[in-house]
């Protein structure tokens, strides 16, 4: 017997798992990275993403233009990104995952981060006077609104910082946030969000949005910090919780609030008192517990 006709036959042909999702975007210019799991890779290169505008009319094709780091297209390593532009409003970009079939790898876990986001305007920026209400004003003025959160199926919600921003134990995540807080100027305060493990997004100045909105992908957490001479008379605490019941915090100024499994951010509250009154703000806060 040849020694070719001993080797084992060998498909020409490989069949891989691959599925596709559909994400609308808003006009703007995106970053996607896609991260994969430690025990991925292999010289398959498997997992990995590939991003292109969708091939439906309803998608607006013409609208999308993708641009990537590999000739290839593809997204399978760290550091491998693609730069989504949409233009003249929202549109649609296909994501394809491509899977070894019967791989024990989860799919790769693909993070959105808007790089030209404006102000959002329903987060009043400190010192801008709010619009007068037709009505006659009430015996006690309401609390302005200084954060702003995309809440998954309920959107954009407002509340006084001092408040809960979101809702503990919905199982609902937060997609995004801006912090306004009355009396801070906006370059006295900036922040980030958790996207995963070690990866914060970019520092952004107060009223201004971070995250997404619509995508159905959650922050994991936040950071906050004060700065100028709003660093030197005041301090903050920031305590949250996450969907999978665990709890954060208080934690101060400039620490990042997360939960040990980086879960889903559920609901987060910030407090920004007087330095001589931070005492007071430790003592009120309650030590971080699981929830049964």
């Amino acid at each position: 017997m040849s020694e070719a006709a001993a080797r084992p036959a060998v498909s020409p042909v490989e069949e891989l798992k691959v599925t596709g999702h559909l994400m609308a975007l808003d006009a703007g210019l995106y970053c996607i990275v896609a991260s994969r799991s430690p025990t991925a890779g292999g010289p398959t290169g498997l997992p990995a993403v590939r991003i292109t505008p969708s091939p439906g009319s309803d998608g607006r094709p013409e609208a999308v233009t993708v641009r990537t780091f590999r000739d290839d297209g593809l997204l399978s390593g760290a550091g491998d990104a693609a730069l989504v532009r949409v233009s003249g409003g929202p549109a649609q970009i296909l994501v394809t995952i491509y899977q070894a079939q019967g791989a024990q790898d989860a799919a790769p876990n693909v993070q959105v981060m808007r790089l030209s986001e404006p102000v959002a305007p329903a987060v009043p920026a400190a010192g801008v006077p709010a619009a007068a209400a037709p009505a006659a004003a009430p015996t006690v003025a309401p609390r302005k609104p200084e954060v702003l959160a995309h809440v998954q199926a309920r959107g954009d919600i407002v509340v006084p910082l001092g408040e809960w921003m979101g809702e503990k134990g919905s199982g609902r995540w937060i997609e995004g946030f801006a912090i306004a807080p009355d009396g801070i100027a906006p370059g006295d305060i900036e922040y980030q969000a958790v996207l995963g493990k070690g990866w914060l997004s970019p520092w952004v100045e107060g009223a201004q949005f971070c995250g997404s909105r619509g995508m159905a992908l959650p922050v994991l957490g936040l950071r906050v910090r004060l700065r100028n001479e709003t660093a030197k008379t005041r301090v903050l605490r920031i305590e949250a919780s996450f969907i999978d019941g665990s709890a954060a915090g208080p934690v101060g100024d400039g620490e990042v609030c997360e939960s040990p499994a980086l879960s889903p951010l559920e609901a987060f509250r910030i407090e920004v008192v007087p330095r001589g009154e931070a005492a007071e703000v430790g003592r009120s806060a309650r030590p971080a517990r699981r929830r049964a």
